[in-house]
């Protein structure tokens, strides 16, 4: 090959040579643009979800994913009463027919919590959750008799223990709160936050009647409603609960009546003083937060910090509205381990029928809830009586 023709070779062959790397750059660029955008799209579709998470969905839920369930529920049901997609359960226990809708397990648990706070007995007693309408416990009555013995000696057959089978008398509870149809067609309307707020209260003061002084038909028996006799442990008859006499009619002696509340504390065993609180209404505390000891100080103290309960002689003070004012033969305080002397037996679902019908133009939801208490442990609980005796 001649010298003009090499070196027109060797010219096109490095023109060609620069397309090429030309060609090169220009896919690398575009490939790294490719990437890019995906990053990107990669990293808005992150900061997307994370704000989905932060931010407050409304009907009352507090972010994160929302509970299918949940949704269905408030949405569907609360607000529009379309049944689609509802969990149905059954409000009697013979025909599954009579029916409304379970609550889902988060409202559930915020009504709960709400009964906890406003309802007195509640918030000391021990509540238990059955799955079935009825509640049952066998306590030993005494009866176990134990020996010493040798290694190898012999050992005497001991007696049979005594037992008391405890069955907390119970019924529905129901509670019928209303609402327009406009309020809940806003989207901004807590649904769940407010027909919670409403079941809770409601429920609370037929429940705090009950546990106090209900008579058991169809309904929580109240402690207050058990025989009292002023026999010590062991010598009173099995469910009878211990009173101790203020020392006058219709009111406290005239002098040390402090006294009298520190018998009401030494009656009850030292096992269940810890954890013991004194329960009373508004007006006896009324009277006991006057009594001075005989160097000038309250017996009542104030809680030394936020959430602290207020202490008498020590232990704290549930105010219960529904305990009896001071009268002549009344038990107006009692003094006890309330978790190891009253139970609560509930179940663990609320049902709710949604009733768009009765009370045009509002909607009335109709909540049942099957509750049964009752002395547990009558050893555990002591009452004071203003008599004489």
């Amino acid at each position: 090959m001649g010298g003009p023709l090499r070196a027109a070779f060797f010219v096109e062959t490095s023109m060609t040579d620069q397309v090429m790397d030309s060609l090169e750059a220009r896919l690398d660029m575009v490939a790294q643009g490719e990437r890019i955008e995906g990053l990107a799209s990669e990293v808005a579709a992150l900061k997307g979800a994370l704000l989905a998470q932060q931010r407050a969905p409304l009907d009352g839920v507090k972010g994160g994913v929302e509970d299918p369930a949940r949704a269905a529920f408030v949405e569907r049901y609360l607000r529009h009463g379309q049944e689609a997609g509802v969990e149905l359960k059954s409000f009697s226990g013979a025909s599954g027919a009579a029916g409304g809708y379970a609550v889902p397990r988060e409202i559930d648990q915020l009504i709960g919590s709400t009964l906890k706070s406003i309802s007195p007995i509640r918030s000391i007693a021990n509540v238990v959750r059955t799955g079935s309408a009825g509640y049952r416990k066998l306590v030993s009555a005494g009866g176990i008799v134990s020996g010493w013995a040798s290694e190898t000696g012999a050992r005497a057959e001991t007696g049979t223990p005594a037992f008391n089978e405890i069955v907390p008398p119970g019924g529905e509870l129901f509670a019928n709160p209303a609402a327009s149809q406009a309020m809940l067609d806003d989207a901004q309307f807590d649904v769940e936050g407010w027909l919670a707020s409403e079941i809770a209260r409601e429920f609370a003061a037929a429940e705090g009647a009950a546990f106090v002084s209900g008579n058991g038909a169809n309904k929580p028996k109240g402690f207050l409603t058990y025989a009292a006799t002023n026999e010590a442990d062991g010598a009173r008859a099995f469910g009878s609960l211990q009173y101790v006499a203020s020392g006058a009619a219709g009111a406290f002696p005239a002098s040390n009546p402090q006294d009298r509340l520190i018998d009401l504390i030494q009656s009850l065993r030292a096992p269940y003083r810890q954890g013991a609180s004194f329960v009373m209404n508004s007006a006896t505390l009324a009277v006991i937060r006057k009594m001075k000891t005989s160097d000038g100080a309250f017996i009542w103290q104030p809680g030394l910090a936020a959430g602290q309960p207020a202490t008498l002689l020590g232990y704290p003070v549930v105010e219960a509205e529904d305990m009896p004012d001071i009268a002549a033969n009344s038990l107006s305080i009692a003094f006890g381990n309330f978790e190891a002397g009253y139970v609560i037996a509930e179940r663990s679902e609320t049902s709710i029928l949604r009733d768009p019908f009765s009370n045009k133009p509002f909607v009335h939801f109709y909540a049942v809830k099957r509750i049964g208490g009752g002395v547990a442990n009558s050893e555990a609980i002591k009452l004071m009586k203003f008599a004489a005796s």
